[in-house]
């Protein structure tokens, strides 16, 4: 599933977007996922829970590919 998601600030923190765009609940969710190595960051598996995730990047994780666009 293809998600594009509009941000206004700078950037958005890894496990913070995943909450926005409800692959997940909670923190704990985002924070077991990412560091489990199911989270990919421009193609690269990310395990930084405070990945700064700018426009232009592209997260995958589980059936969902993340665009961020401004």
């Amino acid at each position: 599933m293809n998600k594009k998601v509009k941000i206004k600030t700078e950037f958005i923190k890894l496990d913070q977007l995943l909450k926005y765009v409800s692959v997940v609940q909670t923190g704990g969710e985002a924070k077991e996922l990412i560091i489990d190595g199911n989270v990919k960051f421009n193609g690269e598996i990310c395990t930084q829970r405070g990945k700064k995730i700018r426009v232009g990047d592209v997260v995958e994780v589980l059936d969902y590919t993340i665009e961020i666009e401004e």
